[in-house]
């Protein structure tokens, strides 16, 4: 699904200079994001051994230079404003604590409020197929969605107008 996906988004242009990944884990998706061309990642995890493990994975890659973990929760990191857009933006809040789609709704919803995109910015939001987001979020609109197996992904765009 990954290799997909980067596919998908290197299909719309180069890698952006700024990636942030949301609910990041290992991190796998900012350090892809780097490895395809992208210059900064933030990583934001409220897990101190996510972040611990980000940071390890950066370091074995040779990404540490180019990598901001930050633990904190993600609503509260999305409630501040951000220093500057980022062009890709991943969304994977774990399946297990959600128990409903609102927790993803939530985190888009910010991001949709805020300045968090670029406006050639794509914002991918995995989540299980079943439990698919609003498809509006402020400005942010979906452009996109596929699923794999019990996986999907919704690509959100901005737009020029909120609703």
């Amino acid at each position: 699904m990954r290799e997909a996906l980067f596919n998908i988004l290197l299909a719309r242009g180069p890698a952006p200079e700024r990636v942030l990944d949301l609910y990041a884990g290992t991190g796998a998706l900012g350090l892809e994001a780097l490895s395809r061309g992208a210059h900064q990642a933030v990583f934001v995890d409220e897990a101190e051994d996510a972040i611990a493990l980000i940071s390890e994975n950066a370091l074995a890659l040779g990404f540490s230079a180019a990598c901001q973990p930050v633990r904190e929760r993600v609503h509260t990191f999305l409630k501040r404003p951000p220093a500057a857009p980022f062009g890709w933006i991943f969304l994977d809040p774990p399946y297990a604590t959600r128990p409903s789609e609102k927790e993803m709704d939530r985190a888009l919803a910010l991001l949709g409020a805020g300045r968090w995109l670029a406006p050639d910015g794509v914002v991918v939001a995995e989540h299980e197929w079943r439990t698919a987001p609003a498809e509006r979020h402020g400005a942010l609109a979906l452009s996109d969605r596929r699923r794999y197996g019990q996986t999907a992904v919704s690509i959100f765009t901005c737009t020029s107008e909120e609703p």
